[in-house]
């Protein structure tokens, strides 16, 4: 019965999950939202799941509170170190110039693809990313790679001038959206009141965090720009090497129990 199981697991269409974002710094919650979607997909035999990829944003999104971008991949190669299989790539904060989350899903999943059925001496041609998932030539059917996000990045779909309607149009339609609401948050309203949304909503993913966690990357900025603690809100590798480089002016302040081992 097990050797079935594994079989039919198999046999289920494989996606990947892309995050894009600023990650300024990396919080928990960013790296929840990985493990929370693949439970959903892999407990509901929905599809094997390859993968994940975060993707933080080129320095020149010019967003407040944007940590340069080699200071936000170390971070979220530090916060990844606990993680098997959500891997970052550099690709986006090395490119000339900002690019569209489009165009950053489009190149990663032709990637993936191109990959999976070239000849098997691809590697000999130049070192492979390290973002690129192990194992992906155990098969040879396509990887979708899907958007996975907060019910923010949803909502924002609606802001006039944000987001240009081809793009959402090819998003949802070519690789599509896992969004991970809020307990009592309504993202079917903004799907209904959306003509793109609405036209691809067997696209849209919608997963319920029951655990719910508020610490952004902004409350965090505002914390540490006040000299306050955010011990148990980041990785305490991330927040090491915030402390260390001076990150988000962080001003340093002596503690009772600092001699025991306390930290902001």
């Amino acid at each position: 019965m097990s050797a079935f199981i594994e079989e039919t697991k198999c046999l289920l269409p494989r996606i990947a999950f892309l995050a894009c974002g600023c990650f300024s710094p990396p919080t928990p919650m960013h790296l929840r939202m990985f493990e929370i979607a693949r439970d959903h997909f892999e407990m509901n035999e929905m599809h094997k799941v390859v993968g994940g990829i975060i993707s933080p944003t080129h320095d020149s999104y010019g967003k407040k509170g944007l940590a340069p971008s080699a200071d936000r991949l170390a971070m979220v190669k530090l916060a990844l170190q606990s993680s098997t299989w959500i891997r970052l790539s550099d690709w986006e904060v090395n490119h000339p110039q900002w690019v569209r989350t489009r165009s950053v899903l489009q190149y990663h999943q032709n990637y993936m693809n191109n990959y999976v059925n070239s000849p098997g001496d691809k590697e000999q041609s130049g070192p492979l990313p390290g973002w690129l998932p192990y194992n992906l030539r155990e098969r040879k059917d396509p990887i979708q790679l899907r958007l996975l996000c907060g019910a923010d990045l949803l909502e924002s779909f609606a802001k006039p001038g944000l987001w240009a309607d081809e793009d959402i149009e090819d998003i949802v339609a070519n690789h599509g959206l896992v969004v991970i609401t809020r307990f009592g948050s309504n993202p079917e309203r903004f799907i209904f009141e959306s003509d793109i949304l609405t036209k691809y909503q067997r696209n849209i993913t919608l997963i319920t965090n029951w655990v719910p966690n508020e610490v952004s990357s902004s409350l965090v900025r505002r914390l540490l720009n006040r000299g306050q603690s955010v011990k148990y809100l980041l990785d305490d590798l991330v927040l090491e090497y915030i402390k260390r480089t001076g990150l988000y002016n962080m001003k340093s302040r002596v503690t009772q129990d600092a001699p025991h081992g306390g930290e902001l």
